[in-house]
This record gives structure tokens, C-alpha cells and sequence, in this order.
């Protein structure tokens, strides 16, 4: 089943998310100060890439302190859009029984773009 859920997805636009992404990290990483979030972005692109069949979950060894930092910078600089944005296309998508199964790889996007620093993206 996420075979096909990821396959659907790339066609019906998955594919231009993780390609956004994947742009906005290389631009990111172009600056010594942006590597942290161009790593961020880079793990938002690879979920929107194949978000069926993966999960996200907290890491054990967390780095504390500066990953709180660093995610109130990311919501600062504009994880709330891109969060928004997620939940945006999830509620739209929410609204059809069909939509639903993306409704919720949207809403797991929207939860990772807030807060990506201390996060790690898991294959179920």
C-alpha cells in the first residue's frame, strides 16, 4: 500500500515539494551559517519524496538546549509558513474521503517543517 500511496504521490505533485526542497536546502547550504538548515530542508525533501511508509520520531540523543535554539530560530526565519502551508493542503486535501491518506502526509510534513532539529525520519 505505501508503494502505491508514494507512487500516487510523486505524480499528483510530491515530486515538485521534494524538488523545492531539494533547492531551497542546495541555496541554504551555500552559506557556512545556513548548513544547519540546509540539512533541515534536506530532511523535509526526502520525506515529501516518500512520506508513505516512513514516520518521524525524536531523537535519544538530542542535542537539548541548542536544538530548541535552533528550532526557534527555524520557526522565526519561516518554519510557520512552510508548517501553515502543510496544514493548508491538508485540510484541503481533508475535505474528500479519497484526499485523506494525503491529508495526513501533509499534516506529518507540517509537524516535521516546525520543528525539524532534533528529529529523524524513520522507514516503518
Amino acid at each position: 500500500m505505501s508503494l502505491l500511496g508514494n507512487i500516487i504521490w510523486i505524480v499528483f505533485g510530491g515530486i515538485i515539494i521534494a524538488i523545492e526542497y531539494l533547492i531551497s536546502s542546495l541555496l541554504l547550504m551555500l552559506t557556512i551559517v545556513g548548513i544547519p538548515f540546509g540539512i533541515q530542508t534536506l530532511k523535509l525533501a526526502m520525506l515529501a519524496l516518500w512520506p508513505f511508509g516512513s514516520e518521524i520520531r525524536t531523537k535519544k540523543n538530542g542535542s537539548g538546549c541548542l536544538s530548541t535554539l535552533m528550532n526557534i530560530i527555524w520557526i522565526c526565519v519561516g518554519g510557520i509558513w512552510i508548517s501553515l502551508t502543510h496544514l493548508l493542503f491538508g485540510l484541503l486535501f481533508a475535505i474528500t474521503i479519497i484526499g485523506i491518506p494525503f491529508a495526513l502526509q501533509h499534516f506529518k510534513l507540517a509537524a516535521l517543517a516546525l520543528t525539524p532539529f532534533g528529529k529523524t525520519i524513520v522507514k516503518k
